[in-house]
């Protein structure tokens, strides 16, 4: 007996599923309370954090996106009050549901070597002492801050080689999950022992490495609807992309299905493996917003770059660390998404001295004209977006320019 042939999946059929998986498809005006923006993380996987506050830092930008009710608050409440989320890592630092963090636990036994090595082995002195120090310290005096210890360190530096031993001690501990973040202010990180932040049924909770792999693949496959070994491992960074091949290999017919997925970007079919239930999900894709929205350059749908390209035929990178001088676009430019599909960028911060959402420049994707209709509706992004961020209104620095697609 034959294999079925496998389901062949457009490239405009992905985006309307990764974008409702992503939780860009719901209704962005529908009033959000603490467990409606819960369970959107959950949904999501992760919320990534940063501190660059051009308009609003990244986690708030993300969430805003996809809810336009959505305030600050809410999530200081799931992680600070009621901790349901704690903060660690997953490809850099992320608010994440505490369900999954017996699954963190193993990411920290995997990462100890690797963090040791980077933060601690390049250092001459003898590092026990410090580390038992800190440990002792936060188990006595309760939560602390890096600037509790000792401050010194070079000028003009700003890279974690230079960081102060205690600094150090900090990083490693709490990336290896014996201290958590209590909170955080003036989005400096507040320490304390992980056993007094996380709640005890999640902190004692345990999983054998074959539950591990499996539920950070299934996991990772429910929110990315489908994907390559590659793709699963990287979506929580937290297992090697053999185990997820393996996985993939074994599961198929059970937790897995083969499909084709075509691409935007002209490139070849791939042959990937999809949810289950991937045939009912895209009988049943809810239309996306109508709406212009503005992405957080770390929203989780940008994040895999390549995979970006193959489905929304939008080549995207972070010019935050590229010269001046070299860069394409713009320091921080927010991707728009129109829909299911990514049509230009823009480059705006909030400048709280002028009290205006300064807009420096628009770039629209080859083809995409900014006509009345779609300049109404980028107006009305951007009034949202400056209401969220507080300030009084919208200043096109250079007038309303645009790139090659006008």
């Amino acid at each position: 007996m034959t294999d079925p042939t496998p389901l062949d999946i457009s490239a405009a059929d992905a985006r309307r599923l990764v974008l409702s998986l992503q939780g860009l498809s719901g209704n962005p005006g529908s009033k959000l309370k603490a467990d409606g923006l819960y369970d959107l993380i959950e949904r999501m996987g992760y919320v990534q954090l940063d501190s660059v506050n051009t308009v609003a830092r990244a986690h708030h930008m993300i969430l805003f996106s996809r809810n336009q009710t959505y305030r600050p608050a809410l999530l200081k409440t799931l992680h600070e009050k009621e901790a349901r989320l704690f903060e660690n890592w997953t490809h850099d630092a992320c608010l994440i549901p505490t369900v999954f963090f017996p699954y963190w636990k193993r990411r920290f036994e995997r990462h100890a070597e690797t963090l040791a090595k980077r933060f601690i082995q390049w250092r001459s002195e003898d590092f026990t002492p410090v580390l038992s120090s800190v440990r002792e310290r936060i188990r006595q005096e309760g939560p602390l801050m890096a600037r509790h210890f000792e401050t010194e360190r070079p000028k003009n530096s700003d890279g974690w080689w230079d960081w102060h031993a205690s600094k150090t001690a900090l990083e490693y501990l709490w990336r290896t999950g014996e201290l958590a973040v209590a909170r955080r202010e003036g989005f400096q990180k507040v320490y304390d022992l992980a056993e007094r932040v996380i709640p005890h049924r999640h902190f004692h909770g345990e999983c054998d490495h074959d539950a591990f792999v499996d539920w950070a693949c299934e996991a990772a496959l429910h929110r990315l609807g489908m994907g390559s070994p590659g793709e699963i491992a990287r979506f929580f960074d937290v297992i090697s992309v053999e185990e997820a091949k393996q996985w993939s290999e074994r599961e198929v017919g059970r937790k897995a299905v083969p499909v084709v997925l075509h691409a935007a970007d002209g490139s070849k079919p791939r042959k990937v493996v999809a949810r289950p239930d991937i045939e009912t999900l895209l009988d049943d894709i809810p239309a996306p917003p109508k709406r212009i929205r503005t992405l957080s350059p770390f929203d989780p749908v940008l994040r895999d770059r390549t995979r970006l390209l193959r489905l929304f035929r939008f080549d995207y990178r972070i010019e935050i660390f590229v010269p001046a001088a070299k860069r394409k676009y713009g320091y921080y430019v927010f991707p728009l998404l129109e829909e299911d599909r990514l049509i230009g960028r823009i480059d705006m911060k909030a400048n709280r001295d002028t009290d205006a959402l300064q807009v420096t420049d628009l770039w629209l994707e080859p083809g995409v004209k900014l006509g009345k209709g779609r300049r109404a509706a980028l107006d009305a992004e951007l009034d949202r977006v400056r209401r969220f961020c507080g300030v009084a209104s919208v200043d096109w620095l250079n007038g309303p320019a645009a790139g090659p697609g006008l």
